[in-house]
């Protein structure tokens, strides 16, 4: 009875054994055969040959070219999605934001605070692309100095500044043209004009007052620099710097230039600053102490109308001429002028060889977003 039993247990667990062998070939199906083991082995020996002749295949002439031409379409097709990207951007935000994405600070190293214009701009690049017209602002004042230096001991960043001027014509560089220029200084104050906003208006004596004013007249290069000092900021303004360039002008034994508001001008604009530069200048003295709230480029619409034309970028390239902010800035820019253009200028105040004498039309509720002297009067 026992051996019966033992024989029976035995007989069960080779049953088991058989029937797990049978799963694990593949569930449902019988255990291959000889004949299925030849099969398979034949077909691996065909699949591996069918292999190394494909993949000797790839390096034929026919099959690379095939790939460099999915390679180049593949890439034409990602170009193509990119500019279509990139007109989206500038349909929703306009051309001035891709100029503040842009760094201005240039890698030129024969830069110096003693630079000539021919040395600045002897291999210049710029595109020849109209400047847009802006408005003159509420404290341009007419018959300043004709002078280089114009910092008249004022404290700041020392800033060497040039422009070239192009005719947008010809993009021939445009010779004995008067480029005028005056901005605020570190603490967010013109000279020249006494008004509500404007520093003290208690002090009389910034009506004759003249820092940080002057006229140039270009060279053979139709360039011209100035020695000013970095410009302050004040409440609802971007830290710039304004612009005026006048053809026929005459200048005065005194050296003003004559007639300044009669004549009209070719360009009103205004030049601008990278804001990485304008937080170094910020966090020196005396910039620091101006309590006034700052006003980016990116919020200041003068910037926005500036910028907003294709080619157009009023920022100034740069370099630093030192291992700090305090030692100098030297920054140029070429600026494209229709000559044929004439446009009106008003006038805060006027220099004369008596002192600064007021416009008071002009400064009553004018603001410094105000459309004034645009008017073609051509």
């Amino acid at each position: 009875m026992f051996v019966t039993k033992v024989g029976l247990v035995r007989a069960l667990l080779l049953a088991l054994v058989i029937t797990a062998a049978v799963v694990s070939a593949h569930p449902g199906e019988a255990p291959p055969t000889p004949q299925n083991i030849v099969e398979g082995k034949l077909y691996r020996r065909s699949a591996q040959a069918q292999y190394k002749r494909c993949n000797g295949s790839r390096q034929s002439l026919q099959r690379r070219h095939a790939v460099n031409t999915q390679v180049h379409r593949r890439q034409k097709l990602l170009e193509q999605l990119r500019r279509a990207r990139t007109a989206q951007r500038r349909s929703d935000s306009g051309y001035a934001s891709e100029v503040l994405e842009t760094s201005h600070v240039s890698n030129r190293t024969d830069i110096t605070s003693n630079s000539t214009t021919s040395a600045v701009f002897a291999n210049s690049t710029d595109a020849c692309v109209l400047q847009p017209e802006v408005t003159i602002g509420p404290y341009w004042v007419s018959g300043e100095l004709l002078r280089s230096n114009l910092t008249d001991d004022q404290p700041g960043v020392p800033l060497y500044l040039d422009a070239q001027f192009v005719n947008i014509n010809t993009c021939e560089p445009v010779t004995d043209l008067y480029w005028e220029i005056w901005n605020c200084n570190s603490t967010g104050v013109y000279s020249g004009v006494v008004a509500s906003g404007n520093g003290n208006m208690e002090d009389e004596s910034n009506l004759n007052a003249t820092f940080l004013r002057g006229i140039q007249r270009t060279d053979e290069n139709g360039a011209a620099q100035f020695q000013t000092i970095f410009p302050g900021h004040y409440t609802g303004r971007a830290h710039h710097i304004h612009v005026v360039a006048h053809i026929n002008a005459t200048v005065l034994p005194n050296s003003t230039l004559a007639n300044s508001a009669n004549t009209g001008a070719v360009h009103i604009g205004q030049l601008f600053f990278d804001q990485d530069l304008i937080s170094q200048v910020e966090a020196s003295s005396p910039y620091s102490s101006n309590t006034q709230n700052i006003t980016t480029n990116a919020e200041d619409s003068i910037f926005a109308q500036e910028a907003d034309s294709e080619g157009s970028d009023p920022v100034l390239e740069y370099v630093l001429l030192g291992d700090k902010i305090e030692d100098g800035v030297f920054a140029w820019t070429s600026i494209a002028v229709d000559v044929d253009a004439k446009y009106n200028t008003s006038a805060a105040a006027a220099y004369t060889k008596d002192g600064g004498v007021a416009n008071e039309q002009s400064l009553n509720g004018m603001g410094d977003g105000a459309p004034g002297g645009l008017a073609p009067s051509k």
